[in-house]
């Protein structure tokens, strides 16, 4: 095998520009890790955001973006049960910290990792790891949603949004997604039960006495999306902020940051696989035009994901 591999790496912080494909160093697994040969590499707003500041570590180049992937383990560190080379696997490894995901290879511990179901290629799995372990995280782990319940998802069309409304759908909740009008068919197709234009409707008007809030954009969204809660509702915010009014309200909300999480892959991976869950793909591009799907993610009209494809 060769000791080097194609990457997308960054000398410097900045726009989609900065992001240049090159030949870089193939890594090696450590104990208990597991080195990945990449199919397929989910795209996140983190990933810009990164790219742009260096994100939650205030990391300095040179680095490459990256962390959701699917593929095929290569070979297994010293240590590793769970996993053996020839092994269909995605995952989330290593967030916050850099996992390079933009790559042809990457090593990270095998606990990161999970079989991919059977049911979805490369380029779908790809697109679950992070979104879908932030909704299944907030709503199952946390807010421990469940039947009857009323929950309303910020962006429902967006790349946490979709997942997480079929994530409360399996539960037995009734589902409100906010998005553009030209979405709303796209709504009703993975289950939303009520959908609001946010362009013509003001939900804090509409809507009240909800029991959890989903919100992937912040800022004003959290406090008005506060406003909608009954006392002692849940809101997730991926956004940090501050709510005032929380504690009196006896609210549980805040800033949740998503982990990576073997039980939560394999949660997801049932429910795929019981055809409660599907991730949208709704663009790809080549591993050598990160910088435009980079563009793409950042116009904020994505419905689902965006995934560079790896050959």
């Amino acid at each position: 095998m060769a000791a080097t591999m194609r990457a997308v790496i960054q000398h410097r912080l900045g726009g989609p520009e900065v992001l240049e494909l090159a030949e870089v160093p193939r890594p090696e697994p450590g104990p208990t890790e597991v080195m990945v040969r990449v199919r397929a590499a989910g795209t996140n707003p983190v990933d810009f955001k990164t790219r742009e500041s260096g994100g939650l570590r205030g990391s300095e180049p040179p680095f490459t973006v990256g962390w959701d992937v699917s593929g095929t383990v290569e070979a297994v560190g010293p240590g590793v049960r769970i996993l053996e080379p020839g092994d269909e696997v995605y995952g989330m490894p290593r967030f916050p910290h850099l996992a390079g995901g933009y790559a042809e290879f990457v090593t990270a511990p095998a606990r990161h990792f999970h079989r991919k179901p059977a049911g979805l290629g490369h380029v779908e799995a790809a697109a679950l790891p992070l979104a879908g372990l932030t909704a299944h995280q907030a709503l199952v782990d946390i807010a421990r949603v469940r039947g009857g319940q009323r929950v309303l998802v910020h962006a429902a069309a967006g790349g946490v949004g979709h997942l997480a409304v079929q994530i409360a759908k399996a539960k037995g909740a009734f589902v409100i997604g906010t998005a553009s009008a030209a979405k709303h068919d796209y709504l009703d197709s993975i289950g939303v039960d009520r959908a609001v234009d946010y362009r013509t409707e003001d939900f804090t008007e509409s809507l009240s006495d909800l029991d959890i809030v989903v919100d992937p954009i912040g800022g004003e969204y959290a406090a008005r999306s506060a406003s909608v809660l009954k006392d002692g509702g849940f809101l997730m915010s991926v956004i940090p902020g501050e709510l005032p009014e929380a504690e009196e309200r006896r609210l549980s909300a805040g800033f949740m940051l998503v982990e990576p999480d073997l039980a939560g892959l394999a949660a997801l991976s049932a429910m795929v696989e019981a055809g409660q869950i599907a991730p949208t793909v709704s663009q790809t591009f080549p591993l050598a035009e990160a910088g435009k799907a980079h563009e793409a993610l950042a116009s904020g009209r994505t419905t689902g994901k965006i995934v560079l494809t790896v050959d």
